[in-house]
């Protein structure tokens, strides 16, 4: 035998992994060993694949799906860090969110919430007569972060045609998005052509569900949020936060809750605030 092999238990001990992990790796393509006997099956790996399997221990220490796992440690240099990056960028932003969720349930809990809802700034603003193109969906929570993103550009794209965006995008919740229940929600964009607007719609619009109507002058009850706030659940404490503002207000519903993003996303960190989360109120 090759002295340049080792058994995999030998390899394991080395590489501080068991012999599960090894097997899993193998089968996924992230570490497969330099030698599998034809007769017994054996697996043996070099002592320079080390540095691999720790490796690939190491990011899974950071909760690290092993698909991402795949792409960093098959990536090189740069763009392995650039990978890294990109993936704990989106831990911070949900850890801080889940930070927030946490301090208001331990408040709603032990009986505090009124101080909970006090960490949010509630108000109210008019708001004119607007003409929206909108376009529904049936979706789930987990599906509704890239669907939000994807209909939102889909529908200002449109808006060119439809004489330009004239007011910040917004979603609206006809019932409740969860993972149990599918709404629907509508994405909503201001347009200054009304006309134009109904044109495109009944020229394009049927394959994405897509409307035009008139949002009625209104006014609406919000609280301003950051980009980690958005995150379900966590935003689930604004729209309560805000609901309690309205009871304690004398204030009724008068249509459906909705999210109004007013910041470019992309560009925003965890704690810029992006959006203002709203319910029309009489």
């Amino acid at each position: 035998m090759d002295e340049e092999l080792l058994t995999i238990g030998a390899f394991a001990a080395r590489a501080r992994l068991s012999a599960k992990a090894l097997r899993l790796y193998d089968r996924l393509g992230l570490l497969v060993p330099a030698h599998v006997d034809e007769v017994s099956g054996y697996r043996y790996y070099r002592a320079s694949q080390t540095g691999r399997a720790r490796l690939v221990a190491l990011l899974r220490q950071l909760d690290m799906p092993l698909s991402l796992v795949a792409d960093v440690v098959g990536a090189e240099g740069a763009e392995a860090s650039d990978r890294l990056t990109a993936y704990w960028a989106d831990v911070e932003t949900r850890v801080a969110g889940q930070r927030t969720l946490a301090e208001y349930l331990r408040g709603r809990l032990s009986g505090r919430s009124s101080d909970m809802y006090g960490k949010f700034v509630v108000e109210t603003v008019d708001v004119a007569e607007q003409v929206v193109i909108t376009e529904t969906r049936h979706t789930l929570a987990d599906e509704l972060p890239p669907w939000i993103e994807a209909s939102l550009n889909r529908l200002e794209c449109a808006a060119r045609e439809c004489g330009g965006v004239t007011g910040a995008p917004f979603v609206v919740y006809h019932a409740e998005v969860s993972m149990e229940s599918d709404g629907p929600a509508e994405s909503c964009v201001p347009v200054a052509d009304e006309a134009a607007a109904r044109a495109w719609a009944e020229a394009r619009g049927r394959s994405w569900d897509t409307k035009v109507r008139v949002e009625p002058a209104q006014r609406l009850a919000y609280t301003r949020i950051t980009k980690a706030q958005v995150a379900h659940p966590q935003i689930l404490a604004a729209f309560e936060a805000v609901e309690q503002w309205m009871a304690e207000q004398g204030l009724r519903h008068a249509g459906p809750c909705r999210e109004v993003y007013f910041a470019d996303w992309e560009a925003a960190g965890p704690q810029d605030a992006v959006c203002d989360v709203a319910f029309p109120v009489r």
